[in-house]
């Protein structure tokens, strides 16, 4: 038990924060491995045979803190906006339209151009029942699809577990620029891989801590050798994928074959988007790719703070889908934007907007139904928090995305159905779009 406990624990240590996340729940205890650690045990047995055969990819965006739908979409015509934001409605004058009511913020002009054609989808008013207000409660409801917190499991890691390989293939879910597991992606059931950038995914130690760690098994006879052989033998199948994909990646401008495109440097979220274009154009197999972007918590002087960072998701998306165009995936590729809640409507004393509710999701790919879907935020007719109503339950934009875009059954992650929110292209014929108010 003393090799057991040292070879847990140089394996928790080393490879989360290398890049291998394992787990094992339900099935690996059916299968009769109760007494193997959680990180080896998803290792030696199988996941699911038959899973899903498209070559869809899903890229989930994290706009962490709390976004501001209102300075992200900005209303041009409705004069309580003006009203409520006395400094912060100063935006309209610099919003680049979109329609004759709405407009992106100034720092968007990609996604603006990508809107013009055809190539963004808009949803707003989308929330939940009750919210609370706080980051953690609020990030566990979107992360789990769940606003009556039981749940445990993240939403995509359960569409993984129960559609995918993952055992076979680690890369299929993976967190791009990230030193963690995103709670998204979370299920015991399922293998996932964390990759923070090129240099770090390795074993901490490299070769050196790869022979001590096997010298702690090498005479271990029956399942836990069996299981950590399995294990190091995914690790190092996952690293060489990743060094085949390095070499195999070229990124690649829309408007030449081989020009480099510039990914910025000082861009976190555009340097994880360049990781996950490298796994997507070089075939690794990953499916589900999530990225982070912090810093939207603005609760105050926002007028600045909100457009860098707009600016840094415009740059970092509009970069991503160049270079899926260039390389002949992006009508492979559905890209979604997601925080824990908006703003407040009413701006504070501070310049600044505090935590609040309804708020729009941004889908962009060449295989979006371009356009705004849902009812205008209704300024006149806010709840007794001061915050905007709801009107799309998010689970209906998960909906279209697990099930149009992935192919996989929604029932089997969310449990029930909900109105569709047809933003798909490849839908249905009968796809309805809801109208905009005026």
């Amino acid at each position: 038990m003393v090799a057991l406990s040292a070879a847990q624990h140089v394996t928790r240590r080393d490879f989360l924060r290398a890049g291998l996340v394992m787990g094992a729940g339900a099935a690996g205890l059916a299968a009769g491995y109760a007494a193997v650690p959680d990180v080896l045990a998803k290792a030696v047995y199988a996941g699911k045979k038959d899973g899903v055969q498209n070559d869809r990819v899903l890229v989930m965006v994290q706009l962490a803190g709390g976004n501001d739908g209102l300075q992200t979409v900005i209303p041009l015509q409705d004069s309580r906006f003006r009203d409520l934001r006395p400094q912060l409605s100063a935006a309209v004058k610099e919003a680049l339209p979109l329609t004759r009511d709405f407009g992106f913020n100034r720092s968007m002009p990609g996604l603006a151009n990508l809107y013009q054609q055809g190539k963004v989808a808009i949803v707003q008013n989308v929330g939940y029942p009750d919210p609370s207000g706080s980051h953690f409660d609020s990030i566990r409801v979107w992360e789990t699809a769940d606003p009556t917190r039981r749940v445990q499991d993240g939403w995509l890691g359960k569409a993984i577990e129960k559609n995918y390989d993952s055992a076979g293939h680690p890369l299929v879910g993976c967190a791009c620029g990230s030193t963690g597991l995103p709670g998204t992606l979370r299920d015991l059931q399922t293998t996932l891989t964390v990759v923070n950038s090129k240099q770090t995914f390795r074993f901490q130690g490299g070769e050196e801590m790869e022979q001590a760690v096997g010298a702690l098994y090498r005479s271990t006879p029956g399942i836990y050798g069996a299981l950590f052989d399995s294990a190091m033998a995914t690790a190092r199948d996952t690293v060489a994928q990743l060094k085949t994909a390095a070499s195999k990646y070229q990124a690649k401008a829309q408007y030449s074959d081989r020009v480099p495109l510039v990914y910025s440097t000082r861009n976190q979220l555009a340097s994880a988007l360049q990781l996950a274009a490298e796994l997507i154009v070089a075939g690794t197999g990953a499916k589900i790719i999530h990225v982070t972007l912090g810093g939207f918590d603005t609760h105050f002087v926002e007028a600045t703070r909100h457009a860098d960072l707009m600016g840094f998701v415009d740059g970092a998306i509009s970069t991503f889908q160049a270079d899926l165009a260039a390389n002949g995936m992006a009508d492979r590729v559905l890209v979604a934007t997601w925080s824990e809640f908006g703003r407040r409507a009413r701006e504070n004393a501070s310049a600044g907007t505090d935590h609040g509710a309804a708020a729009p999701i941004l889908l962009i790919g060449d295989n979006v139904a371009g356009g705004m879907y849902g009812d205008a935020p209704d300024l006149g007719n806010l709840d007794s928090q001061g915050n905007l109503r709801y009107t799309v339950d998010f689970r209906s934009v998960y909906q279209e995305i697990l099930e149009r875009h992935l192919g996989v059954d929604a029932r089997e992650v969310l449990d029930e159905k909900y109105e569709r929110i047809a933003f798909v292209k490849n839908a249905a014929e009968t796809r309805v779009r809801t109208p905009l108010r005026s």
